[in-house]
């Protein structure tokens, strides 16, 4: 009898952990392909420079579908019960978004700050591939 309890009492403690633990692996992928998702937003910034300025219509349109992913990783961070520097830095993703939307459309009133448009780009790249290794080693 008292094998059959230790079963069922470790039973329900793991299922608190398993439930932690999906939520890191879901932080983990979306981080991962956020982190993809920047690499594809350059890559579109670039083809809107280089090849055809009509691609600058897929560089805007294309955040639309990624912009909100830092805050539904801060979410899942927070269930996986991760360390508050990763869910700071996965707000810091999102920060880093705004800034990039004020930066882009900050020219007609001071063109030296939307200069600054393609260094918050790198910033992103390396905050989002770093948050993507540090997410993938919490899972």
């Amino acid at each position: 009898m008292e094998k059959k309890e230790s079963i069922l009492k470790n039973a329900g403690e793991d299922r608190p952990m398993a439930k932690g633990k999906a939520s890191r692996v879901v932080f983990a992928v979306l981080a991962a392909i956020f982190a993809v998702c920047v690499a594809v937003q350059v890559f579109l910034a670039g083809l809107a420079t280089f090849v055809d300025p009509l691609n600058w219509a897929r560089h805007e349109s294309f955040v639309h579908m990624i912009e909100f992913v830092p805050l539904a990783m801060l979410g899942f961070g927070f269930a996986g019960r991760l360390a508050r520097r990763l869910l700071w830095q996965a707000f810091g993703l999102f920060g880093l978004v705004l800034l990039m939307y004020f930066t882009a459309n900050f020219t007609s009133v001071s063109p030296v700050v939307s200069a600054l448009h393609p260094v918050v780009a790198l910033i992103l790249s390396w905050l989002s591939v770093a948050v993507a290794v540090k997410g993938a080693k919490s899972a």
